[in-house]
């Protein structure tokens, strides 16, 4: 999909329902249906679906149907469910690729066996994204990085994965590297950086902090 295709799917979301139906749904982390998508967004469902089939048709979500729990006649129609597409969206004017290059650092990360290199730069890259951050909640440096975080029995999780595309390639160093530079930015705002641990769940983050070390 070309960079004007992706522009004109994210002209969507400037729309101040859309965008709320949208982050809606994202933020329920798996289907969601219509109504629950419209009252989060304060709106009626009718508005709410004509809007999140908007958003499908753009690729931005994906739809379905919810399992009904009753089969045959008189169980009613399924309800219709959405979800976070799977395919990502960049724009860039003019276009710019920083994918292959990233793509070609990590297969000679591999190649000259310097993980361990390469974790140590990660850590210190995130002790730079935490100057000037210190004493500020942590999830919110971190929903600014793009990870989505969320309360979960009072830990955090991460939703999203920045580095989803490179992590396919090259799984084992990505998340090394996407904990050291947690870790790295833990320490540089004055928190433990032993919160954050290696803690995969499928569609989300590698990565997720518990509330302190010893949880």
């Amino acid at each position: 999909m070309s960079s004007d295709d992706d522009l004109q799917a994210l002209g969507l979301l400037h729309d101040p329902v859309r965008r709320s139906l949208y982050e809606a749904v994202t933020a329920g982390g798996g289907d969601v249906g219509r109504g629950e998508a419209a009252e989060a967004a304060g709106v009626s469902r009718t508005l709410a679906g004509h809007h999140l089939d908007k958003l499908v048709e753009a690729g931005l979500l994906e739809s379905g149907f919810r399992p009904q729990d009753r089969k045959g006649p008189g169980s009613g129609r399924p309800a219709k469910v959405y979800r976070r597409a799977k395919g990502e969206r960049t724009v860039s004017l003019p276009p710019r690729d920083y994918a292959t290059p990233a793509s070609v650092l990590a297969d000679v990360v591999e190649l000259l066996g310097a993980e361990e290199q390469a974790e140590q730069a990660a850590r210190r890259a995130g002790a730079r994204l935490a100057k000037g951050r210190s004493g500020e909640p942590v999830d919110r440096v971190l929903r600014e990085r793009g990870y989505e975080p969320y309360d979960e029995g009072g830990a955090l999780r991460l939703r999203n994965c920045p580095f989803h595309l490179l992590s396919q390639e090259q799984p084992l160093l990505v998340c090394s590297m996407n904990l050291a530079l947690c870790q790295g930015l833990l320490e540089g705002m004055g928190e433990d950086p032993g919160r954050a641990r290696l803690d995969p769940r499928p569609g989300e983050c590698c990565v997720s902090l518990s509330k302190t070390n010893e949880d």
